[in-house]
């Protein structure tokens, strides 16, 4: 007998699909509902170990789409949605600016009015650190929940669109809701177009790694397995209506993760291409987690152990770098 149904969107990309795997894990009680519109950064391989689960069912289906997601809402009455489901690289958000207006905040928009009509239990928004502007290069100043949203990129413009949507749900509402905030994510089956796959992938085939502009700018890294514990949390012991940032207190020069990449794979630092800088591209991110902490959670990973795992997981899994390399050829 399962006790909750959950629906995670986006479950078949980095962070929503590595949440699943957690969630199968750790709750076995749960039925889990993975929603995603397979586009594509969506990958289904990385589950193939558990479709065959009673409690793991795969829909693939638009969350703009606002009658298919209502008659969703309706039949299967979810208990908890975690929605990841967005468009989230910064480059394709300057290059199309309306896919990100389309999907994150009107792909929002109707998840929330679905959650509400049939009231579930609690709505979990997950966001980003991005939302927040940009910090200086001051290493005292972090971003808290309570620094004023400044958005600098279309992309995080769109995120924090939905997170005031998420919120003003909530208030007009009464719509259980949580938002995580969190900084650079990186771990296993993450695509290939961010910094760390790219550089991974890059560097084993001897290829130039691009960094932008002079690469002194700055994030804070979290590995993906940290999040999942802390959404976790945050699901299931989260004040409602709150606002949670998750950081792994790892920040990094993008300049030094690649040179860390490299050394690790005993490569050339020649190997690194300087390419024109980023339109907007914000200088610092950095994160305090210090509310989250609170509530009992704390990251596992430094970075040094994280990189190691993942560097490891993307060496021992290059089949599954190439396949999807292999499917974008544009994208690279």
């Amino acid at each position: 007998m399962y006790m909750k149904k959950l629906l995670v969107t986006g479950g078949a990309g980095f962070i929503g699909g590595n949440f699943i795997h957690y969630l199968l894990e750790h709750y076995p009680h749960y039925k889990i509902y993975n929603l995603d519109a397979l586009t594509y950064a969506g990958d289904l391989t990385k589950h193939s170990a558990i479709e065959p689960m009673e409690n793991y069912h795969f829909i693939e289906a638009d969350i703009t789409d606002f009658q298919e997601i209502m008659q969703l809402f309706e039949k299967e009455r979810f208990d908890f949605v975690i929605h990841f489901a967005a468009e989230s690289h910064v480059d394709r958000s300057i290059r199309d600016p309306g896919i990100f207006v389309q999907t994150n905040v009107l792909g929002t928009q109707v998840l929330l009015e679905a959650a509400k009509n049939v009231g579930i239990t609690k709505f979990v928004h997950v966001s980003t650190d991005e939302v927040y502007g940009e910090l200086d290069f001051d290493p005292t100043t972090f971003f808290t929940e309570e620094t004023p949203l400044k958005p600098n990129s279309p992309y995080s413009a769109s995120k924090a669109s939905s997170d005031f949507l998420v919120q003003a749900f909530h208030h007009t509402y009464g719509l259980p809701i949580n938002i995580t905030r969190c900084s650079n994510n990186y771990g296993p089956y993450h695509f290939p177009e961010k910094l760390i796959p790219l550089t991974i992938s890059r560097v084993l085939n001897n290829e130039k790694v691009p960094v932008y502009g002079d690469g002194q700018n700055i994030r804070d890294w979290l590995h993906v397995f940290d999040h999942c514990a802390a959404i976790d949390l945050v699901l299931h012991e989260g004040v409602d209506g709150e606002v949670y940032n998750i950081g792994g207190h790892n920040e990094r020069t993008n300049l030094q993760v690649v040179k860390t990449i490299i050394q690790a794979l005993g490569k050339s630092e020649e190997l690194i291409g300087f390419v024109e800088d980023r339109l907007g591209h914000d200088k610092r991110y950095a994160i305090d987690p210090s509310k989250l902490e609170q509530l009992g959670w704390k990251p596992k990973f430094t970075f040094e152990s994280g990189i190691d795992q993942t560097i490891k997981w993307y060496v021992e899994n290059k089949v599954w770098i190439e396949q999807i390399n292999s499917r974008n050829l544009h994208m690279l």
